[in-house]
């Protein structure tokens, strides 16, 4: 099993905190996106809302979530090892791997199944941790 990733916030202020911090990144990010697509000052008004930056930061925060990846084993091994998460798998479980992303800010975690395409898998399973465990979390009031 090996862990890549940089947030695995403890707590929701924890979470709300590493969110902030991607917001100036994904302001630059898009700002240098639409440089690169030749917007002038106009277009750059016109189309790049405040939806637009928060879909960006959306973005930025989920690929940096630490995720686990391993075997199947290696995962079933951990959820035993960790009762306390409510567990959420996509897939299918007759495939050799698993990529998971454990929550402590909400006691949950998410995983994803696959055979060959790990990029792939670590992709989508970090888009559904954020859309089920952050995304509620990040619009509540503190």
């Amino acid at each position: 099993m090996r862990t890549e990733g940089v947030f695995a916030p403890e707590t929701p202020d924890e979470a709300r905190g590493e969110y902030e911090t991607v917001g100036p990144a994904a302001q630059t990010v898009v700002r240098e996106t639409t440089k690169a697509m030749s917007f002038d000052r106009e277009e750059y008004r016109d189309r790049v809302t405040s939806e637009v930056v928060e879909t960006a930061r959306d973005a930025l925060f989920a690929s940096l979530l630490t995720v686990h990846v391993g075997d199947r084993a290696e995962y079933e091994a951990w959820c035993e090892a960790h009762p306390e998460y409510d567990v959420h798998e996509i897939g299918s479980e007759n495939v050799d791997h698993v990529v998971w992303h454990a929550a402590p800010a909400t006691g949950t975690a998410v995983a994803a199944t696959f055979q060959n395409e790990e990029r792939a898998a670590v992709a989508t399973l970090r888009r559904q941790a954020f859309g089920r465990v952050y995304r509620d979390l990040l619009e509540r009031n503190p």
